[in-house]
């Protein structure tokens, strides 16, 4: 994502001229676009709906968070005792007790699991886009899903990603964080930067002018070569589309009610305060911020990487996390902000037509490993779903006993991605323009939506 981060005025013309490319960068190319109308009229079914798309990167464990296993030997069961909810019958972990107190907003899906490799980057593909990716085809993130088929909504992006796209997990695969084959006019815009710094701000949507000056020379040499690409881009069938991309891309930079949008410090500070002045908490508050204005699709990624930081990835030694420090630096963050995002969602009416999903990659090794910690587990987990169509207080599916498969109704990843599509009015199982303008299921046809959340 470019950064445009200069305290340089600029005026513009109506017009913008190839030489102008420079001093945007290719934000076409980078997901900064206003996305065109439906091409399926048929998408837009029974109302208008969005969704928040919390990621938890890492892979939370089930055990120790939302299927708590009391009765299971203390190697299994784990340090935390299990709580009740506002919803009688339903249980989750003392660690979590703003979010227990809210049950009745969300149900617990408890039999998640996929069948691929246990390592993040394979669940990060499944959880966001239904599919494993093979043969180097991408498939698109959901939130890119909408994008295409619902297209942008009051000049701003139908898809937005914060507070940065995960990096690096080990893996050096695709992440499902992109458009894939829909193309990069349905990527998500990125924020790219952290919403609870004290010097928060939107670089990317400051106006082109913003841009530090580069050296004559090397602006020169600049130049010379994107008009080089431009001569030999005019030939081709994708000049015309890369100009619409581009002219809608300056659009949304350009425009004061975007950045607007952005503008956490026209918050209240108790607001603030609510949600918790973390990254995650911050990045829940804004998402809150931008549904509201109109964005129809926002993913909050909870962490980045896995190394070298305390997340959910609770190996037990470094440089990963143990589950004592899972317990008092990742889950009063995210409690807090999951809490305050639902809570302020109801208030405002805005909770029956957005849903709210929070959910890792896996689960974890039901039986603690000598460190200390669990390790990843893709046999069965737990994820909260709630708002929009999705009834609350509800359990769905079981694991076994010990945790390490599902009991009954195992929920595929691809029941996941449908799932969240039904709620947001949209019929998962259509064809969609795929590699070389082949149809291609947007989402396998075996994977109908979980229909006892409905």
């Amino acid at each position: 994502m470019l950064r445009i981060d200069s305290k340089r005025n600029a005026t513009f013309c109506d017009g913008m001229k190839r030489r102008d490319f420079l001093h945007a960068g290719s934000i076409s190319a980078l997901g900064l676009t206003i996305s065109p109308q439906p091409a399926r009229a048929e998408a837009q079914q029974d109302g208008d709906h969005n969704c928040i798309f919390l990621f938890l990167v890492g892979g939370p464990s089930h055990i120790d968070t939302f299927d708590p296993k009391p009765n299971a030997p203390e190697e299994i069961r784990g340090p935390f005792k299990p709580i009740s909810t506002k919803v009688p019958g339903i249980q989750i972990t003392e660690i979590f007790p703003r979010t227990a107190k809210l049950s009745d907003h969300f149900s617990i899906v408890r039999s998640a699991y996929h069948t691929a490799a246990a390592v993040h980057d394979t669940g990060h593909q499944m959880m966001q886009t239904g599919k494993l990716f093979a043969s180097g085809v991408e498939h698109p993130h959901v939130g890119s899903m909408v994008s295409y088929l619902k297209g942008s909504r009051n000049d701003l992006p139908a898809h937005v990603l914060m507070p940065r796209p995960i990096g690096r997990t080990g893996g050096n695969l695709p992440h499902g964080q992109t458009a894939g084959f829909l193309g990069k006019s349905h990527d998500p815009f990125v924020l790219n930067a952290d919403p609870a710094a004290k010097d928060f701000q939107i670089p990317d949507l400051l106006p082109p002018g913003y841009l530090p000056p580069l050296r004559t020379d090397r602006r020169r040499k600049l130049r010379d070569a994107v008009e080089e690409q431009f001569k030999e881009l005019d030939k081709t069938a994708q000049a015309k589309q890369l100009d619409e991309q581009f002219q809608n891309a300056y659009k949304l930079i350009s425009n004061p009610k975007t950045r607007e949008s952005f503008d956490l410090a026209k918050e209240p500070s108790s607001i603030r305060e609510r949600y918790g002045r973390t990254r995650f908490g911050q990045s829940c508050l804004l998402a809150r911020r931008l549904i509201e204005r109109g964005v129809r699709f926002v993913t909050v990624n909870m962490f980045e990487t896995v190394f070298d930081e305390i997340t959910w990835d609770i190996h037990g030694s470094r440089p990963f996390t143990d589950i004592s420090e899972m317990s008092r630096l990742v889950v009063p963050s995210f409690d807090q902000g999951y809490s305050a995002l639902l809570e302020d969602l109801g208030q405002r009416g805005l909770l029956s037509t957005t849903l709210v999903t929070a959910m890792g990659e896996f689960g974890r090794t039901p039986k603690i490993n000598p460190a200390g910690g669990r390790d990843h587990h893709p046999g069965v987990w737990s994820f909260l779903i709630g708002g929009s169509r999705v009834q609350g207080g509800r359990v769905i599916g079981q694991s076994d006993e010990l945790g390490y498969a599902p009991l009954n109704r195992p929920v595929s990843p691809g029941e996941v991605a449908s799932t969240i599509l039904h709620s947001l009015g949209i019929a998962p199982h259509q064809d969609v323009p795929g590699p070389q303008n082949r149809p291609v299921p947007l989402v396998d046809y075996h994977a109908p939506a979980i229909r006892e959340l409905f």
